[in-house]
């Protein structure tokens, strides 16, 4: 079950909800047919809800929304982004542990 917390964006709202919100951002690019992308869902849903409030995390279906990928050299799903001020901090691909995710939120937060 997908978390109210996880919102989808798309590219035209890439620059309002990512660069220019209050808080530092994690963007998971994944797509519905993406196999390791549905494996990992369940940790970016727990993410959400520890970080309330202090992360903001929205998914963005890369078939559906190519520009932005395009521009961020995404070429193999999942991959996720983390964003703060309107930067890029550091990014990871594959469907990796919860571990390595809060350790990757924890350059922002």
């Amino acid at each position: 079950m997908a978390s109210d917390k996880v919102m989808q964006i798309s590219d035209s709202e890439f620059d309002s909800k990512v660069l220019q919100g209050d808080l530092p951002c994690l963007v998971d690019f994944w797509a519905p047919w993406c196999g390791p992308c549905k494996a990992i869902g369940p940790v970016i849903d727990e993410l959400a809800q520890e970080y309330d409030g202090k992360l903001s995390i929205v998914k963005m279906n890369v078939d559906d929304n190519p520009a932005t990928p395009g521009k961020y050299g995404i070429r193999a799903i999942p991959t996720l982004i983390l964003f703060k001020d309107g930067e890029k901090v550091d990014q990871i691909t594959g469907a990796v542990g919860k571990a390595q995710l809060t350790e990757l939120i924890g350059k922002a937060v």
